[in-house]
């Protein structure tokens, strides 16, 4: 079996719901073991999610629920009280043989169940803290609770930049976890780079990611615009991605459904584009023969666009555009995701085997390592490791009966 990234490398992860979790989940498919700590009587607040997005978190008869698998796969789960005295020393063994500790509890719990910065350097000085919240460690929002949703969506800029100027409502993610998901393989980019300078340096990071500062980081191109020119953007109603060019933006075909050009070079790909649209005629007109001249004559040129399209169905516009060197996408749903040829050549779809046996499929996080293609590993049931864990720690089964009279473990 071939050595991963991050073999070797310890993390103890006190989160729930996907931003933090979905970081050491990366973590643990680059290699390193994650031990999840859990509330003994409720564990993750996710796992009582039984309806996301107004559909079924599961299949019947199934505890395999994606929302837990993809950010907790390949984890070991403890169920330990941490507001529990007789846990705490458990806690710190924990503490004391990981090389990263991840946590998305708001500094106020943090600091009650002894969980803060201090605290935990108290016990290892050399552990890599990395604190995942809503709106930063700094600031007046720093004890405020955040989502995705809130924080990333809506106030980092996404939910403005989709928004045309005349809607009644803003727009919603396009996907559950949208922004955690992002945030996650965030946090794990700078867990691997704080691992990196300690092996240089020998000095430990404290890392600081919030789901503000990613939907900005993600935003950035209008939110720098803005800055240059001091004030809010214009919302622009325009018909294609870049003004003037008809070979940008995304257009219906003849069956409703919708294909993704992005020709950044349109007199470049015109002649080309006009030849595979049945469009030969139009290939060297002079009306689109330069760029100036095309986007004098931009409503003729997306008229022609926008009709040869709609007159075609989708598997017949693919077929079309494939032939030819432009760029373009087809506009695809989850289930045409979850069976895309590229990333299925690639590795980026993974098979993972549930509690009950049964093959199931999970996205593989985006990074590669040398051609492999990704082995995961399901994610725990709650609490399911907590009597292996703790026997590690060096803990005898006796005590281990105490500690779960005493509702330090479960």
């Amino acid at each position: 079996m071939s050595v991963k990234p991050l073999d070797g490398v310890r993390v103890l992860e006190v989160a729930q719901f996907t931003f933090v979790p979905s970081a050491g989940a990366v973590l643990a498919d680059w290699g390193a073991e994650v031990i999840k700590v859990e509330h003994p009587v409720t564990g993750d607040a996710q796992r009582g999610l039984v309806r996301v997005l107004g559909a079924a978190a599961s299949v019947p008869g199934s505890s395999f629920a994606p929302i837990m698998e993809a950010p907790n796969r390949g984890k070991r789960s403890v169920g330990l009280a941490l507001d529990n005295p007789e846990g705490r020393p458990l806690l710190e063994e924990l503490i004391r043989r990981s090389d990263v500790f991840l946590t998305n509890y708001l500094p106020a719990v943090r600091a009650k169940l002894g969980i803060d910065v201090e605290d935990v350097r108290a016990v290892n000085p050399d552990i890599i803290y990395v604190a995942g919240s809503g709106f930063g460690s700094e600031g007046p929002d720093r004890d405020t609770g955040g989502y995705d949703a809130t924080a990333f969506w809506a106030r980092g800029g996404s939910a403005d930049g989709v928004m045309a100027a005349d809607a009644d409502r803003p727009a919603f993610m396009p996907a559950g976890a949208y922004g955690d998901n992002i945030g996650g393989i965030t946090i794990a980019g700078g867990v691997t780079a704080a691992l990196y300078r300690r092996l240089a340096t020998g000095e430990s990071s404290v890392i600081d990611v919030s789901l503000l500062a990613v939907g900005a980081w993600a935003t950035q191109f209008s939110a720098n615009m803005a800055m240059l020119f001091g004030g809010p953007l214009p919302k622009i109603d325009r018909k294609t991605a870049a003004p003037g060019n008809p070979l940008t933006g995304g257009y219906r075909t003849a069956d409703g459904r919708h294909v993704q050009l992005s020709m950044l070079q349109p007199t470049r790909y015109w002649s080309e584009f006009c030849q595979l649209m049945d469009l030969d005629q139009y290939a060297e007109d002079p009306r689109f023969s330069t760029f100036e001249a095309m986007l004098e004559n931009a409503d003729a040129a997306y008229e022609l666009v926008r009709d040869a399209i709609a007159a075609l169905s989708f598997d017949e516009c693919k077929e079309r555009l494939g032939r030819g060197t432009g760029q373009w996408a087809p506009v695809q749903d989850a289930w045409e995701v979850a069976n895309d040829e590229s990333l299925i050549a690639n590795g980026r779809i993974a098979e993972v085997v549930d509690a009950e046996g049964t093959p199931r499929k999970l996205i593989a996080n985006p990074v590669r390592f040398d051609g492999r293609d990704e082995t995961l590993t399901r994610a725990p049931q709650f609490a399911e490791h907590t009597d292996e864990v703790i026997r590690e720690l060096g803990v005898d089964d006796e005590r281990l009966i105490e500690l779960k009279i005493a509702g330090a473990i479960t």
